[in-house]
């Protein structure tokens, strides 16, 4: 135990830190140690060096990204997400020859602290997101190391594709970074896709709220297939089975039946699809609309598209620095939007698809850019039926880059309707007795729809597979990590 104290307390450096040890026997004999750190130290982030911060001597905290040495002098690049700054460490008053080859031989993606003066440079830096300064190191001390050898190498991860093969540079096929996915998540572009895609969520639930939507949580061990067909997980519930929830569907109705009017949610959804395509996962992140209207279900699309438009404003306001270092890696025209959003009849659609040369059918999918309404009557059981023309629906899709971030509907929210539909798509009616009970007692008008995280930041980032933007994916080829 004294060993490893005195290591970590001449890593973190004894003159500036107090720490104390303490042990005790726990129930299977183990020991447990509690460290206590105590520092007025004020830690610098990389983003907020600026050219006014020059001549300041700061500290700060990041993982060591690159380090070259040469002659009586080492640089290192410090990182930190999606920012970094280049460092100097120069034999002089405060430098020895030891503590440069000592800054020189800490391994990649450790992380250090180093005190150091900011300043100003006369060139860019254009290989560092701080362009401007630079930090001349005073002292440096290894908090945690890595291990020598990384299972890849960042820079190569963050290699366009095609850049450097003539140099023969590396590059970093997918599937090595996605089994080494804690190592390629530090990498400066999937850092700016993960906060990007957090900004979504905060943006999706913030003008929902703002419009009177409540959140809510619902089941994802489920009696019945909420989407019907035979897309669902089993798994085993003590003495029966279950599945996992293809969607929050029943239960966003069955809030609507309880008067909350309109809500939504925020969770993973399930789908046993054996789809191994750039767009498809087995389980993917749902944002979920259900609300009650008056008069006509374009209600529901109108709060729908103005909710996607308002996160679409707040990622071009917010996030620019985000998405412009996504381009770095993967360039792409910017996302453009209309307010209002292009809306079309179904038929219309197909109609302007068959003049431009593509062939359609009356019941094709559609692959568009555009709000497409009163689709061909399919799955699942819960959708609205078109009263006047039987082999359409009150339903519409929502596309972006021309492919498909939404579905949604009109529901049936009479009883009887409901039975009638589960019937004819072989429902077993026991399974969703609770949820047909629900209409029973007096349902409102109501639809609403379901939007992929995943897929919508693919597309807005005009990124080219979906396992980019899930943090750790699942598709039917892959369950680690």
């Amino acid at each position: 135990m004294n060993a490893r104290i005195q290591r970590v307390k001449h890593h973190i450096s004894p003159s500036s830190v107090e720490m104390r040890a303490s042990t005790h026997r726990e129930h299977a004999g183990a020991f447990k140690f509690n460290l206590l750190i105590q520092d007025d130290r004020a830690l610098v982030r990389v983003q907020d060096l600026i050219p006014e911060k020059a001549d300041q001597l700061i500290w700060l905290r990041a993982r060591v990204h690159t380090s070259r040495a040469k002659g009586k002098q080492c640089f290192l690049v410090l990182r930190q997400q999606q920012f970094n700054v280049q460092a100097l460490v120069a034999v002089g008053d405060h430098a020895s020859k030891q503590m440069v080859k000592f800054a020189a031989n800490i391994t990649k993606e450790s992380i250090v602290d180093v005190e150091a003066f900011v300043k100003k440079v006369e060139q860019k830096i254009e290989s560092c997101s701080q362009q401007d300064v630079e930090l001349h190191i005073e002292r440096i001390f290894v908090i945690s190391q890595a291990e020598p050898r990384l299972p890849l190498q960042l820079e190569d991860a963050v290699r366009p594709d095609g850049e450097g093969e003539e140099e023969g540079r590396a590059t970093v096929n997918q599937d090595t970074k996605l089994d080494n996915r804690v190592i390629d998540l530090r990498t400066t572009t999937s850092q700016a896709i993960f906060r990007l895609q957090s900004g979504v969520c905060q943006l999706f639930r913030d003008t929902l709220t703002k419009k009177g939507f409540v959140e809510i949580q619902t089941p994802k061990i489920i009696s019945a297939a909420s989407e019907g067909g035979a897309n669902v997980f089993t798994v085993s519930y003590f003495k029966t089975s279950a599945y996992l929830a293809q969607s929050p569907q029943l239960y966003k109705q069955m809030c609507i039946c309880a008067d909350f009017d309109k809500v939504f949610c925020v969770g993973p959804v399930f789908r046993a699809e054996d789809s191994n395509t750039h767009r498809h996962l087995t389980e993917f992140v749902g944002l979920d609309i259900e609300m009650a209207f008056n008069y006509h279900y374009h209600e529901v699309i109108d709060s729908i598209t103005d909710t996607m438009v308002q996160i679409f404003k707040g990622l071009r306001d917010n996030f620019q620095t985000e998405i412009q270092t996504v381009n770095k890696q993967f360039p792409s025209e910017p996302f453009k939007f209309l307010e209002p959003t292009l809306r079309l009849e179904y038929t219309e659609a197909v109609a302007m698809l068959r003049e431009a040369g593509v062939e359609m059918g009356d019941e094709d999918d559609l692959r568009s850019e555009y709000i497409t309404c009163h689709i061909p009557l399919i799955l699942p059981f819960y959708t609205m039926p078109d009263p006047n023309i039987p082999k359409y629906s009150n339903s519409y899709d929502m596309f972006m880059r021309g492919e498909e971030i939404l579905s949604g509907a009109q529901r049936v929210h009479d009883a009887q309707l409901l039975t009638e539909r589960a019937i004819h798509h072989q429902i077993d009616l026991e399974k969703i007795k609770a949820y047909i009970d629900s209409f029973r007692y007096g349902a409102p008008p109501h639809g609403g729809g379901g939007i992929g995280l995943e897929r919508v930041c693919m597309l807005y980032l005009g990124l080219h597979n979906v396992r980019q933007t899930s943090m750790f994916p699942r598709d039917p080829k892959r369950l680690t990590p």
